[in-house]
């Protein structure tokens, strides 16, 4: 049996919950600790090098006194919900909105929560309120809009 790496934590039900499945207040989510490796990899990929992020020196003399972890690389712990678990596999994205409430700093670990709102079974549409957390303080919350996989379409 393979170990998990100690960053991450294992997923319940992942996979996918076709809409027909769905229920309102039903709760998905996924915890990583977002360190250096994590960071600068996001700044690679991103082309994102802002300095806040990646230089001590500088970011300490900003209004976070010290780095602080790209806001998307945050929000992408949500699309991991959403594409993993809930809904799932399958899934698309028509909207996101997003509220930054608090930095992430590096060796935080968040917690991406995802639940389900609303459903538009006619349009095969779900609402979802986002929020991530550190240490329990929210530091990130929203709202996403999917078309969620259907069994209609197997």
């Amino acid at each position: 049996m393979n170990a998990m790496p100690p960053n991450d934590i294992p997923n319940i039900e992942r996979g996918t919950i076709c809409i027909e499945k769905l229920e309102i207040g039903m709760s998905r989510e996924v915890s990583k600790t977002i360190g250096d490796a994590e960071i600068n990899a996001f700044a690679e990929l991103s082309t994102d090098h802002n300095p806040v992020h990646l230089d001590d020196s500088y970011a300490q003399d900003t209004i976070f006194e010290g780095r602080i972890a790209h806001g998307m690389l945050t929000a992408g712990l949500i699309s991991a919900v959403i594409g993993e678990q809930l809904p799932g596999h399958g899934t698309v994205y028509l909207k996101q909105d997003l509220k930054f409430l608090a930095a992430v700093r590096p060796d935080d670990r968040v917690t991406a929560i995802v639940t389900v709102r609303e459903i538009d079974h006619s349009k095969r549409r779900v609402t979802l309120d986002c929020l991530c957390t550190v240490h329990e303080k929210p530091v990130l919350k929203g709202e996403a809009v999917v078309l969620a996989p259907s069994r209609k379409f197997d």
